[in-house]
């Protein structure tokens, strides 16, 4: 509790007088701390720069339905600075329904950009001040003044379109530039995401992008129509990838507002399949990298020893993607011990075949002349903007939430972050390489300690607006969900950060000064998440346009790997 009181004071003589109206220490790593309208922005630049803290998230709530008007919660993981344990601080306030306004804090701290244009999109609460409020969410032709996540708009209603173009502009061009615009695309992986990148002859020289093309509203539809042990299941569905790192995530927010304790057996059940999972996505990662480098056979080498992995979540679960496993409060079915002993020999083969593969993979020149030195993402940049997962950990920043913030059974078994300092396309994929070995050992530990005991918790007491945080380390980074409960069986407000959210913005960083060539590489260190389409469109100096196809995007890539 020490460290909690020395975080609030340090906070407190920090801020004008009076500016903190309320301070709830739910837990010796929790705290939530209501302040001023007027100084919510020098009290999050506070705990950002002044206490160490890292914005993990950031949520707009209508709260009407219970208050004249809406809050505004920035949540920061606090991981410098303050002895003892690492804390969670929320920092929130009221914004009166008839002026809906509050002071940007993106000026200050530029990872706070996106989560204020969000909240402007979708709740029409205005950041003033803020440098870049162009839509983020919202497409180009819907209707101004329509906010879907307010209560009284209706999920099932289609608006009107309207006029409506998104203007693309660079930071710091000067001169004449070539704009080539790459997108609704992922390079890597078919996926919409619309690029504009100005080019110097082959030279990047900056970057800016469109996301959100496949919003699908699952925030809406959940407070709407879903009740608590339903949302897990649509939560899962987030990301075609680690889709039960959310499950995990939403379930912990939840469990967390309503003082539930979790069986230790259901918790171990749950870090064995979050690295189950992990395992999976990483050797995806670097199997696309291989492939875009032109290392055909360190992808299907891979892609070859994925399939291990891939049977082990099945054996598991009975599914090879999707789990369907947890509830509030626990999982739906249990690991039997033959089954353990089965997946330990495989986890034992996995083992001696990925590292003969990554020996190859690691001792190939072809890889490393084209990943290293390129993209690089310097740690004081991944500092300012609070990237997560192996894009920070590339970048020397040790943020890893099974460490910094222990969940399920990661405080029993102990997970160091893995590390390394170059910050760019290679450091990312050396970080991704190390960490299988790390899930291994991990999902080995775990189904070895594992105790006896109850998986679920039989009866939950609901009660009304209680905040919780849940934060999981997905495959790609930290994965946050905010919830407030609400006085009946559905939630008032549940707010999904995933990983690659904190991620985008560091893109123009890492692809300027390298050349078009390179930018799928950057792009799929990321190891980005999205959905289904493509189509890329250059757009030569005097106006003319010429359709690309996918292929060719990633020719260019694969052949500057031959050059």
């Amino acid at each position: 509790m020490a460290s909690a009181a020395s975080l609030i004071t340090k906070l407190m003589n920090s801020l004008p007088p009076g500016s903190v109206k309320n301070v709830d220490i739910v837990s010796p790593h929790e705290i939530l701390v209501e302040v001023d309208r007027r100084s919510i922005s020098k009290a999050v630049e506070v705990a950002y720069w002044g206490l160490g803290g890292f914005l993990s998230t950031m949520v707009g709530v209508d709260m009407r339905p219970v208050e004249n008007g809406f809050r505004v919660y920035y949540v920061l993981s606090i991981e410098e600075g303050v002895e003892g344990e690492k804390l969670w601080l929320t920092i929130w306030t009221r914004i009166p329904w008839n002026d809906p306004r509050y002071p940007s804090s993106t000026p200050s701290v530029p990872a706070a950009s996106w989560y204020e244009r969000e909240a402007l999109d979708l709740l029409g609460l205005e950041p003033v001040n803020h440098p870049d409020p162009r839509r983020l969410v919202l497409p180009d032709d819907w209707p101004e003044g329509l906010y879907p996540l307010r209560n009284d708009y209706d999920h099932s209603f289609r608006p009107p379109p309207r006029e409506g173009r998104y203007e693309f502009r660079p930071e710091d061009v000067v001169g004449e530039v070539t704009q080539i615009s790459v997108g609704p695309i992922h390079p890597a992986a078919d996926e919409p995401a619309q690029f504009r990148l100005f080019l110097d002859g082959e030279e990047i020289v900056d970057v800016d992008y469109r996301m959100f093309y496949v919003h699908r509203g699952i925030e809406k539809i959940a407070v709407s129509r879903m009740t608590y042990n339903q949302v897990p299941f649509i939560a899962e569905r987030i990301c075609g990838i680690c889709g039960y790192a959310h499950s995990c995530c939403y379930c912990q927010a939840v469990e967390k507002a309503l003082r539930v304790e979790v069986p230790e057996r259901a918790e171990f059940i749950r870090t064995v399949m979050l690295e189950v999972e992990r395992i999976h996505s990483h050797l995806l990662n670097l199997a696309i990298a291989c492939h875009l480098a032109a290392f055909d056979t360190g992808f299907m080498e891979l892609m070859r020893v994925r399939e291990v992995a891939m049977k082990i979540a099945e054996l598991l679960s009975g599914g090879r993607k999707t789990y369907g496993l947890n509830l509030v409060g626990g999982v739906r079915r249990d690991i039997p011990r033959d089954r353990v002993e089965k997946v330990l020999s495989m986890l034992r083969a996995l083992r001696s075949e990925y590292r003969e593969v990554m020996e190859i993979v690691l001792g190939n020149r072809l890889l490393s002349s084209r990943c290293e030195g390129v993209g690089v993402l310097p740690r004081d940049v991944a500092r300012a903007l609070s990237v997560v997962g192996p894009v920070a950990r590339g970048s020397g920043v040790p943020r890893d939430t099974r460490y910094d913030h222990p969940y399920a059974a990661y405080g029993r078994i102990g997970v160091e972050p893995i590390t390394e300092s170059g910050g760019d396309v290679w450091s990312r994929l050396v970080v991704r390489a190390r960490e299988v070995l790390q899930s291994i050992e991990i999902i080995e530990h775990a189904l070895d300690a594992m105790p006896s005991g109850p998986i679920a918790v039989d009866e939950i007491e609901l009660t009304p607006l209680r905040v919780g945080i849940g934060a999981v380390e997905a495959p790609r980074g930290e994965d946050v969900h905010f919830v407030i409960t609400s006085h009946g069986p559905k939630l008032l407000r549940w707010r999904v950060r995933a990983s690659t959210y904190n991620n985008w913005p560091a893109l123009p960083y890492m692809a300027r000064g390298y050349t078009l060539a390179d930018f799928p590489l950057i792009v799929a260190s990321i190891d980005p998440c999205y959905s289904c389409t493509e189509r890329v469109i250059v757009v030569r100096k005097g106006g003319a346009r010429t359709v690309l196809s996918y292929d060719h995007l990633v020719h260019l890539c694969r052949k500057r790997s031959r050059a």
